[in-house]
Order: structure tokens, then sequence, then C-alpha cells
């Protein structure tokens, strides 16, 4: 499973039905604008409110699996997703993107390869070691093995 980077993009808060319907708070959400956790594997990120990841759960996991688009096209990027905590005071809004890996060698580590980090000196001397390791080539015969064989009267050796 691949990793889903979640940015906390925008806190809306509703004073007006804060103050008309909502018990007194001291500390409801700790969430700022422009804060970003990494979900790995589709877990829950350390730090992330409970109640905002059981909302964005299902999205993180689908993208984790390399699942998209979600709504047909609801998303310009359709490996992303904008999803919201069910807070319905302060709404925060999450974008949920994949954190997509390169492919190949190329995308790694540029078209001319000699910024690659894996092609240090010690990969390189390694390669070349095992690389001079001279390799056996063994025919391959319709026969059976000779081994292990069952031996015939013919093939002990009695005393007479």
């Amino acid at each position: 499973m691949a990793d889903v980077r979640i940015t906390v993009k925008r806190i809306t808060v509703h004073r007006d039905l804060m103050e008309q319907y909502e018990n007194p708070i001291e500390h409801a959400c700790g969430m700022k604008e422009g804060m970003v956790f990494v979900s790995h594997d589709g877990r829950i990120p350390e730090g992330m409110c409970d109640s905002a990841w059981e909302v964005m759960r299902p999205f993180a996991e689908s993208l984790a699996r390399g699942e998209g688009n979600f709504f047909d096209g609801w998303m310009r990027d359709p490996m992303s997703a904008m999803i919201s905590c069910n807070d319905g005071f302060r709404p925060v809004s999450f974008y949920l993107e994949l954190i997509r890996r390169p492919r190949n060698r190329t995308e790694r580590c540029g078209s001319d390869g000699d910024r690659c980090s894996d092609r240090g000196p010690r990969n390189r001397s390694l390669r070349t070691s095992i690389s001079a390791i001279p390799l056996r080539v063994h025919s391959v015969s319709n026969s059976m093995p000779s081994w292990p064989r069952r031996r015939s009267r013919d093939d002990m050796m009695l005393p007479s």
C-alpha cells in the first residue's frame, strides 16, 4: 500500500450556530490550516483527530490501495479527495492525495541518472564485485538425475 498526504486546507467557524446550540467547550479542535499528516498503509496518522479520521478513513484507504476517481470525476486529480470532518460548528476541510513514488530509474534519478542516490560508490563496487563472479552453466539432460540412485545387486560387491 502507498502513503497518503493529508493537508488541512480550511477551518470554518460558525459562531452563530455555536452561540445558539453548542455547550461551551475549552478545546474542541487542535487542527491548524497548513498542517500536514501522512497516512502510512491506510493507517491513522499520529496527531490526527479521531473523529475526522473516521470520516476520511475510507478515502485514505482507497487511495493507499491505488484506487481513486471518487464519485465519477469529482476531483481534478482522480487520486485525491477533499473531505471535511463532521463537526457542524467548526468543520475542517482536509485535502487527501496519493504520494506518488517514481516507477523507474529515469523518474527517480532524472534523465542523466547521475543524481541518483542509490548509485553511490559502495553500491557500484558491490555491483562490480558481483558481476566478476564466474557463473557455472549446467547442461540439462533428459535422463533421470544421478542422485539419489537406488543401488542394484550388480552395483554391490559381494565377497565370493
